[in-house]
């Protein structure tokens, strides 16, 4: 099965490639691996909850929140592959948490994140992670989220 079918089966789809908030890319291939920028959870320019997880956003919206992240991180990888079949593994994801003096859950938060991938891509999604909190995150963003994959032959 595609990693486009177990998309859809899951009731999911992949976004149009987020456009770039500053000088950078989507996304780089250098060799073997292909890097993700760091994406949050906006869906058509709109974020889907904003603030500090463990004060104006709760666990369960942060969760949410990672898997919005994590799609548009593979929105970007299609840019720069042409296709997410060519995605031989997910290596590691580096999780950024907005969190609130005290707040502590910052890897439940980012396995929303990483379940979505282990439910896309099986096996192949099984990866290395951090889940960092940190002060504050780019628009008020709850979460952020950056991938690398390995490309297939």
């Amino acid at each position: 099965m595609s990693v486009y079918d177990r998309i859809a089966k899951l009731g999911l789809e992949v976004p149009p490639t987020p456009k770039p908030a500053g000088a950078y890319v989507p996304a780089v291939i250098a060799g073997k691996l292909a890097f993700s920028s760091g994406q949050t959870n906006t869906v058509d320019g709109v974020p889907t909850v904003k603030g500090k997880v463990g004060r104006e956003v709760t666990l369960e919206e942060a969760y949410q929140a990672a898997r919005v992240a994590v799609l548009k991180c593979l929105a970007c990888l299609e840019s720069a592959l042409g296709s997410l079949d060519r995605i031989e593994r997910i290596v590691k994801v580096t999780g950024y948490v907005a969190s609130a003096e005290g707040f502590g859950e910052q890897p439940r938060v980012i396995n929303g994140a990483s379940e979505l991938l282990l439910e896309i891509f099986g096996e192949r999604g099984q990866h290395a992670r951090a889940a960092l909190g940190v002060a504050e995150l780019p628009f008020g963003a709850p979460v952020e989220v950056e991938l690398i994959v390995e490309i297939a032959d």
